[in-house]
């Protein structure tokens, strides 16, 4: 699926915190984000909504406000209602919890 270039990870989070199959992964993380199954797997319109939404990108962009590491874990997490357990430890550690 491309990973952080389209939606990869995000669809392989799900088969691993919610034993989904593949296909209702991706139908899954496509709702959450409101694309289709096509662009879901597009480059271009998945690196536009990773970064609307601070995702984190594949790539990084001069001059921009790309949201990476633990903001954009943060994000995933409360997007695809999942737990991270990095951010849960972040929590716990900084007193968020």
């Amino acid at each position: 699926m491309g990973g952080v270039r389209t939606a990869g990870d995000l669809v392989l989070r799900m088969q691993l915190s919610h034993k989904m199959k593949i296909n209702e992964a991706k139908k899954y993380v496509a709702e959450k984000l409101n694309v289709t199954l096509e662009e879901l797997c597009d480059v271009v319109t998945m690196s536009e909504v990773r970064e609307e939404l601070g995702l984190g990108l594949g790539h990084v962009e001069p001059c921009a406000e790309a949201n990476i590491g633990m903001e954009a874990k943060f994000r995933i997490a409360e997007l695809l209602g999942i737990k991270i357990n990095s951010v849960e430890r972040f929590k716990e550690r900084a007193g968020m919890k």
